[in-house]
This record gives C-alpha cells, structure tokens and sequence, in this order.
C-alpha cells in the first residue's frame, strides 16, 4: 500500500490486533490482491534501524503470505522496543502476529 487513503481508511474501520513488538491493522482489500503497508516512525530509531525493520517485515510478510490466505489489506506497526531484536526473535514476533490475524479473519 501506498496511498494515504488506503492507510486512512485501515486506521478508521480496519480491525486491530497486536503484541508486544508490533500493532497489525487488516480488513478485507477493495483490490485482488493482498497488500502490505510498514509503518515505522522516527520513535523507532534512526533510518538504519527503521529500514531494517521494514525489510524483515516485507520478507516475513512474502513468507507467510500462504498462511494469509484471505485477500486483506494490513498495515504492520513497528513498535519502539523491537529495533533491538535479533532476526529470528523479529520473524517469531511477525508469524505470531500473522496467525492472530487469520484466526480474527475467521472468526
């Protein structure tokens, strides 16, 4: 997602789930395809560590995007406490993050 509109109106009447390292908005995608938006504020580091952040969150996004089965626009939010975490503790942090966010689109 790029567009302002699109985040604007997950922030409005999307639906929220989150951990302690990131904050997911989701509701089902006016397109025909799943599209992700990162957002990542200044709170979280400086630019090295934000565009860090946001590449993990793109490659665990690209490897669960089975398990996202249904066709959904989601908006992660990275938090300021998961700048210092290591790979693997990040891919952990977005999986389970991903499995709430199925188990909410099938409820």
């Amino acid at each position: 997602m790029l567009k302002r509109k699109d985040f604007l109106r997950l922030s409005y009447s999307g639906k929220r789930v989150g951990n302690k390292y990131f904050t997911a908005l989701y509701l089902k995608s006016e397109k025909d395809k799943q599209r992700l938006g990162i957002t990542a504020s200044k709170k979280v580091g400086n630019a090295v560590v934000r565009n860090r952040m946001k590449r993990l969150v793109r490659e665990c996004f690209r490897l669960n995007k089975e398990e996202l089965k249904k066709i959904i626009d989601i908006n992660v939010i990275v938090r300021k406490n998961s700048a210092y975490l290591t790979t693997k503790e990040v891919f952990s942090a977005l999986e389970d993050l991903f499995k709430k966010v199925v188990s909410d689109c099938d409820n």
